[in-house]
């Protein structure tokens, strides 16, 4: 068994949290002071430390930091009060793996410890040097695809956080695969057998949340028919991803820190609470601080999420990434399609890599599934791409050089018909378009206003033209 090292300076709290450790089979050293609890953590070397961050001789967190420097495989468990709160969440940040709010029942604790105790021989089974970061899981490997660097640091905060039972707090633009995120760091954590239940606040009514997350029982209301047990009980063993948490309800809000502290539900209409072991992820898109200031969450609550932030980078910030993940895409879509699709064009990718990507990664997945479902051919090019996109690069053009100068807008000088007469219509008809797309400055999108035309029709001319000559179209 572990040993632990309990560092309490409150003698009574000391006594209590020992004989229950021990009662469950726990080796316990204690110490009263962070200088006692400094000499026995060298000399014993416990591969547990429980530690309040209010001592009388030194700074807890300073203590903290010194233990994981020594031997960053010891789980540190942080005992706090709603007072330090804030310091716990420094504690977590510094390497802790996980906090007590004060006052926690037996059960809390002994689960707390349990799971320290597991990641701890984990973590030191090899050598006594820092354990290995776990690889990253298939999902992630196809979910959230990048190696700018911005994601390469996503994705190592990913597996550093994975074994902690920490809370993490994604946050992110629409669109950029805040749960991709939450199911990687569930798949790389030790609860990966266990089930992740996703729960989205903001696609439920505030009425019915309650219900949702903790349950209800038959008859507790009108419509229930029938026991439920809510997303909470579902996820016992495993992780609970709260998604759009700032859509939570207020009244709501205070649940949910209640369980969060007690690791106990109670379902609509039952008499009894019950335990369950349950690891928590949540997600926005709002800023959550912006939220607690204009009181539309609850601040104790967002101290006791907020532990471990993960924020996923909008898709125009990723620089080549964007490149990277069509191709995975239109590999992915093309087999599920049916299709024979085998690459982008140069052009075409150098479009994605140009272009804001306001819908993030959904939107590009999106763009990819139009072209596998409505097109085939071995190559994706430009005629094939869905014409909001061409108008996107219209008006990105146009934000960005400003209306076309007065002149521009006037009647423009008749083409020569000597230079018609005697043509076929499929070359008078490559002549106008050509002739109209310069007329322009080369901009296939203005052309195609002008011609009543979409931006798609002229594409596939010009690559048909370029293929076969003008005489087909």
């Amino acid at each position: 068994m572990t040993a632990l090292l309990l560092i309490e300076d409150v003698p009574s709290m000391q006594l209590v949290y020992e004989n229950v450790l021990r009662n469950v089979g726990h080796t316990v050293h204690s110490a009263g002071t962070a200088e006692e609890g400094t000499r026995l953590f060298n000399t014993k070397r416990p591969g547990v430390v429980l530690v309040d961050l209010m001592l009388p001789d030194r700074d807890g967190l300073e203590l903290i930091r010194e233990f994981i420097t020594a031997d960053p495989a010891t789980r540190v468990i942080v005992i706090t009060a709603n007072a330090t709160i804030n310091r716990a969440v420094e504690a977590m940040r510094a390497g802790a793996f996980e906090f007590l709010i004060k006052p926690f029942d037996e059960t809390r604790l002994t689960d707390t410890v349990a799971n320290a105790v597991a990641e701890h021989a984990i973590a030191s089974g090899a050598s006594p040097a820092p354990a290995p970061r776990p690889e990253l899981p298939d999902a992630l490997a196809t979910g959230l695809i990048g190696t700018s660097p911005v994601m390469r640091d996503v994705m190592e905060k990913i597996a550093s956080v994975s074994r902690s039972m920490a809370t993490v707090f994604i946050s992110g633009e629409s669109g950029t695969g805040k749960e991709l995120c939450a199911r990687a760091v569930h798949d790389c954590s030790s609860r990966a057998r266990g089930p992740f239940v996703p729960l989205n606040c903001g696609a439920i009514p505030a009425d019915l949340l309650e219900s949702e997350v903790f349950g209800h029982l038959k008859g507790s209301f009108t419509g229930a028919l029938a026991d439920k047990p809510g997303a909470a009980a579902a996820a016992d063993g495993g992780t609970l991803f709260l998604d759009e948490i700032c859509e939570m309800d207020l009244g709501l809000q205070t649940k949910l820190l209640r369980f969060l502290q007690t690791s106990s539900i109670q379902p609509v209409g039952a008499t009894q609470p019950r335990k369950v072991s349950v690891r928590i992820l949540c997600a926005t898109n709002r800023d959550p601080a912006e939220e607690v200031r204009a009181g539309r969450f609850r601040e104790d609550l967002y101290y006791r999420l907020h532990v471990v932030p993960i924020h996923l980078p909008p898709l125009r910030c990723r620089g080549t990434d964007v490149v990277e993940i069509a191709r995975n895409a239109l590999a992915e879509f093309a087999a599920e399609e049916g299709k024979g699709f085998q690459r982008i064009a140069p052009e075409v990718e150098e479009l994605f890599a140009s272009l804001p990507w306001p819908g993030n990664v959904r939107q590009l997945l999106n763009v990819l599934r139009n072209v596998v479902v409505l097109h085939d051919g071995p190559e994706v090019t430009l005629a094939m791409l869905p014409m909001e996109l061409h108008h996107e690069v219209e008006a990105r053009a146009e934000a960005a050089h400003g209306p076309a100068p007065a002149q521009a807008a006037q009647p423009r000088p008749a083409l020569p018909l000597d230079g018609l007469i005697g043509k076929t219509m499929a070359e008078i008809e490559r002549t106008v378009i050509e002739a109209t797309i310069a007329q322009h400055g080369g901009s296939v999108p203005k052309a195609a206003r002008t011609l009543d035309l979409s931006p798609s029709t002229i594409y596939r001319k010009r690559e048909s033209w370029q293929r076969n000559g003008p005489h087909e179209s």
